[in-house]
């Protein structure tokens, strides 16, 4: 089984991940900014470890991970300032994507989004600018990195039951519960070969999760 740290763990798609990552025996930890959400994360089964990566530089990061098998990065600043955005969503994503290697991790799966890269083509007036400026800089840095990374794009997020089944082959987003993703990051952390060195883009759909995620 893999020692999997999930950043980013009190997130929505990560308080449903952790509890599957657990089921599947994997001895996960899900990293939190504040004390005070210590409990949620022990509740899902994984140990709560209280960091803020905004603020650790490459060296504490390393530390942080050191002895881990999968990194898998959820977090973000949740809009707000441009600032924060970069802050959280590029800068600290890239020092861990470095302190992964340097702690010699083997895996690292990043959430990202539905059509994110260089060519988002949002405007600069959009308010979701920053955010996609900073996603494609910490999504390319990744691919450009000596781990065996994973990209997971879903689509637009919604809080409907999970189905179970997506679909990787659809050119445009659409809509994706945040249970079928935490599928899907389970899926990923129990599927290394089929998924390596791949970017998955998907919404809802009829392919059940594993068999979506081994084809993608």
């Amino acid at each position: 089984m893999a020692a999997v740290t999930v950043i980013g763990a009190h997130g929505k798609v990560s308080l449903l991940a952790l509890p599957l990552l657990v089921e599947a025996g994997h001895p996960a930890q899900g990293v939190i900014r504040k004390p005070e959400q210590a409990d949620d994360i022990a509740a899902t089964g994984a140990t709560p470890v209280v960091a803020d990566v905004e603020s650790l530089d490459t060296a504490a990061l390393t530390e942080l991970l050191r002895g881990q098998d999968v990194v898998v990065w959820s977090a973000g600043a949740g809009g707000g300032s441009p600032e924060r955005t970069y802050a959280v969503d590029r800068d600290a994503a890239i020092r861990t994507i470095d302190a992964a290697v340097a702690a010699g991790v083997p895996r690292f799966v990043m959430v990202s989004y539905f059509g994110a890269g260089r060519d988002h083509g949002v405007s600069p007036e959009n308010s979701f600018f920053h955010y996609a400026e900073a996603k494609a800089a910490a999504d390319e840095h990744l691919m450009a990195s000596s781990l065996d990374w994973v990209v997971l794009r879903p689509s637009t997020l919604t809080l409907d039951e999970p189905t179970g089944e997506i679909s990787v082959a659809d050119e445009s987003a659409g809509k994706v519960s945040r249970g079928n993703v935490a599928q899907v990051i389970a899926a990923v952390v129990d599927a290394p070969e089929a998924t390596s060195r791949k970017v998955i883009s998907f919404n809802e759909g009829r392919t059940p999760v594993a068999q979506a995620v081994a084809q993608a």
